[in-house]
């Protein structure tokens, strides 16, 4: 979030009352799009808890999906070191592109973004009926299943890393992950929350160093 020293160095007059914003998926770290803010788009973004963007086009404030109900909900936000744009990190509710798609860059994304795309498939195969595939099987049968299955991949991937053999230990770590994903579902758990908590973690061992 923008410090004191940041509200400082807000540069809207280099232009001519605008910044450019990119915003960022704060999950998958996709870049969704470009967008315009000045002062006051930038306090209503933060205020309200919605992205909110000066249209040069209508000529006002535009929050984004106030027609279409994509909206972009508002995390956290950054400014670059020249104070002249901004960094805003978001969760989107459903597609940011007015055609339809994910991204207005197409399917460019970071390789790990995948891994996000995969938990959501996955959270939606929780409701599914279990004859309509594997994961939703594997909910079907509860915890302890899915717990047990995490437990063989990984004992499976020991073993391939034992023997060097490169291409097992890919296939068996692949497992490994989708189950530990299907587990933390389960709980109720995602990967954001993981992340978090291994962040925390390396900040507390860094500072007793």
């Amino acid at each position: 979030m923008l410090n004191n020293d940041d509200l400082k160095r807000l540069d809207f007059e280099k232009g001519n009352g605008l910044m450019p914003a990119v915003i960022q998926n704060a999950v998958s770290g996709r870049v969704l799009m470009l967008g315009y803010m000045n002062r006051e788009a930038l306090d209503k973004t933060i205020n309200s808890g919605k992205v909110t963007f000066w249209s040069r086009s209508k000529n006002r404030l535009w929050t984004k999906g106030e027609t279409s109900g994509n909206f972009l909900d508002f995390v956290d936000v950054a400014l670059d070191c020249d104070g002249d744009s901004l960094l805003i990190l978001v969760n989107p509710q459903g597609p940011t592109c007015h055609l339809g798609k994910e991204s207005c860059f197409g399917d460019l994304a970071p390789a790990h973004e995948f891994l996000a795309r995969l938990e959501k498939i996955l959270a939606e195969r929780k409701t599914a009926s279990p004859e309509s595939s594997y994961t939703a099987s594997l909910y079907a049968r509860g915890t302890k299943r899915i717990a047990q299955k995490v437990g063989e991949e990984a004992v499976e991937t020991a073993l391939a890393a034992t023997v060097h053999d490169r291409e097992e230990t890919i296939n068996e770590a692949s497992d490994l992950l989708y189950h530990l994903l299907v587990l933390l579902q389960q709980e109720n758990l995602d990967l954001a929350i993981i992340t978090e908590n291994l962040k925390k973690r390396h900040e507390i061992r860094e500072q007793r160093i």
